[in-house]
């Protein structure tokens, strides 16, 4: 699956910021959505997930209750609202697509399909 992210930007603290992914095509039930981001000189860290056919979703400590994934089947899109962004949230935000179970979702080595990313950069 060739993931497709767009939306990034550059706000300030306080900002929100809607990213999107959209699938080239159908996504089948059992996959997960998920997003990730990347600061400069650090690693990978778990965003948010979805699963498809549920719409379960997990949320990293670090964005909980301020950020929301969602999706729109017809369009085979997932979203990432960010609300009360703040200058640490500045990253390189991935989307990611695979089918991992529940105790491994927060894993970058779970997702095997990724978007190219966008870049969030939060002013203060």
């Amino acid at each position: 699956v060739q993931l497709q992210a767009s939306g990034g930007g550059l706000v300030q603290a306080g900002d929100s910021l809607r990213l999107s992914c959209a699938a080239p095509g159908r996504i089948s039930s059992n996959y997960v959505m998920a997003w990730f981001r990347q600061a400069p000189g650090k690693e990978r860290e778990f965003v948010a997930a979805l699963r498809w056919t549920n719409t379960n979703t997990w949320y990293g400590d670090s964005v909980k209750g301020r950020f929301t994934i969602s999706t729109d089947n017809a369009k085979n899109t997932v979203y990432l609202q960010m609300n009360s962004l703040k200058p640490e949230d500045t990253a390189v935000y991935y989307c990611a697509s695979g089918t991992p179970i529940v105790s491994t979702i927060r894993r970058v080595s779970s997702y095997k399909s990724w978007g190219q990313g966008t870049q969030v950069t939060v002013s203060s």
